[in-house]
């Protein structure tokens, strides 16, 4: 079985904001729309979590789809 790289990259169609989970979901091929909503349930349920925070770096850090070589 050939495992293909894919690389953490912010998706251009599958956004709601800035594309991060969107390329979470499909670098994982992942329902991105679960993915929402499981990430929404834990920042808001857990305080050990602060998903806007998280939200923030991974927007910074994560190219976006097309700007990597």
């Amino acid at each position: 079985m050939e495992h293909t790289h894919r690389p953490f990259v912010r998706s251009r169609n599958d956004r709601m904001l800035a594309g991060v989970l969107g390329g979470i979901a499909r670098r994982f091929g992942w329902n991105s729309t679960l993915l929402r909503v499981v990430f929404v349930v834990v920042s808001i349920a857990s305080a050990a979590f602060p998903g806007i925070l998280v939200y923030l770096i991974m927007w910074l850090l994560m190219p976006e789809e097309g700007e990597v070589a």
